[in-house]
């Protein structure tokens, strides 16, 4: 059965940080990547980061780079997102994905 759980939202004041993690199950993980994308309300969902399990290669959405990270561990078959000097701009839901499948969402609260 494929799954994906996202966990480590929260609330945050502004400049804190937090580490989100993707939790997936029924893949080869190692064979695919995995994307981050989030959607605050009112707004269209967007695409956050995307990494490339087999070669590591990663990408940024203009407004997280240089303040987001993302990485994966093939053996724990987890992506995280790690996410520094947040903004109150960053609020919204997160979502991990792989694959055509997502998760449930973790919610972000940063607080100015």
């Amino acid at each position: 059965e494929v799954q994906l759980v996202e966990s480590g939202g929260g609330l945050v004041q502004a400049g804190g940080s937090l580490r989100l993690s993707c939790a997936t199950s029924g893949f080869t993980f190692h064979d695919y990547a995995i994307s981050w994308f989030r959607q605050a309300p009112g707004k269209e969902r967007e695409g956050v980061s995307c990494i490339s399990n087999r070669e590591g290669d990663t990408s940024y959405v203009d407004s997280v780079k240089g303040r987001f990270t993302i990485s994966s561990e093939n053996a724990k078959n987890t992506g995280y997102l790690q996410m520094n000097s947040l903004k109150p701009e960053d609020t919204a839901v997160y979502f991990c994905a792989m694959r055509g499948f997502w998760g449930q969402g973790t919610q972000v609260t940063v607080s100015s």
